[in-house]
């Protein structure tokens, strides 16, 4: 069902050649967004202007910013939304992003060429070009979305739990597991390392269960570390959690990593969202390395 939110609404979709901008923005048409691609920067605060003049249409916008709008254009975005946001109007930037390997293999599968590899610029190279030129944009990203290891389902599923979320009156939170060997998300807020705890990998009985089976739990669990490691993360997402939602802050993604992602990492994340439920009753759980192994 369309999302009918009680003031007007405006997402600011971008992010990199290949991340799944065009996929967020279909997601936010299929919500009711109205939904506008590759808007000239300069026209910004036209449309702001009209979500001004008539504060009880509900209607909602999405527009797509990408490294297509002149350099001039984006170095001027901070202001733009700054005015935007000024005026009343709910407004949030989100950011699709991924590691330069997944986006170049993507390119070299659907044979797209890179809007900004032109005269002979390598697509390595246009990718970093086009990151610096997104600078002022994931500056100001209120939620960012790292595709890298996500299937076209799973990447539309984000996008419509994260912004049905943001709709709520409490932040929208996530917490993700991780494993440090693919490398950190780059859509994490909040990253705690918990590969100082003992690791069921070295038990071979444990070796291909995860962080949700009764034996790594009852293997952590009996680690004093366990206890302490999970206390002290719960308790400072507990305190500045409030402060962030205070200072308007729509999403937060809190991530726990470990070697490999199946374990220790699953576990704390597992643990830390039973905790976290009272507050957040609608906080989002994912775990990044099962999904990218096992599809699940």
């Amino acid at each position: 069902m369309p999302t009918e939110p009680s003031t007007p609404r405006l997402i600011v979709v971008s992010g990199r050649s290949g991340a799944g901008k065009s996929t967020a923005l279909h997601v936010l048409e299929d919500l009711g967004f109205n939904c506008i691609d590759n808007l000239p920067l300069r026209l910004l605060p036209e449309l702001v202007k009209q979500l001004e003049a008539d504060p009880t249409d509900q209607q909602s916008f999405a527009i797509s910013v990408d490294a297509r709008n002149a350099w001039r254009e984006l170095t001027k975005f901070p202001q733009i939304i700054a005015h935007a946001r000024d005026s009343g109007i709910h407004i949030e930037v989100m950011f699709l992003d991924a590691r330069s390997p997944a986006l170049i293999q993507r390119f070299s599968e659907n044979r797209r060429k890179h809007p900004l590899s032109r005269d002979g610029v390598a697509l390595r190279d246009a990718l970093i070009k086009e990151r610096e030129l997104l600078q002022p944009v994931v500056d100001l990203a209120d939620l960012v979305i790292d595709s890298t290891n996500l299937t076209l389902h799973q990447l539309r599923d984000l996008v419509k739990v994260r912004v049905r979320q943001s709709d709520e009156t409490t932040m929208a939170l996530q917490l993700m597991s991780f494993g440090f060997k693919r490398g950190v998300p780059v859509d994490a807020d909040f990253v705690f390392d918990v590969r100082c705890l003992p690791n069921p990998y070295w038990k071979p009985e444990l070796r291909a269960q995860t962080g949700q089976d009764q034996g790594v739990a009852d293997f952590l669990e009996a680690q004093e570390d366990t206890s302490l490691m999970l206390d002290d993360i719960y308790q400072h997402i507990h305190k500045w959690l409030p402060r962030f939602e205070a200072s308007n802050r729509s999403y937060m993604t809190v991530s726990i990593g470990c070697t490999g992602g199946q374990h220790r990492s699953v576990y704390i994340a597992e643990q830390l969202h039973k905790k976290l439920m009272a507050d957040y009753p609608k906080a989002q759980l994912r775990h990044r390395e099962l999904v990218a192994n096992h599809g699940h």
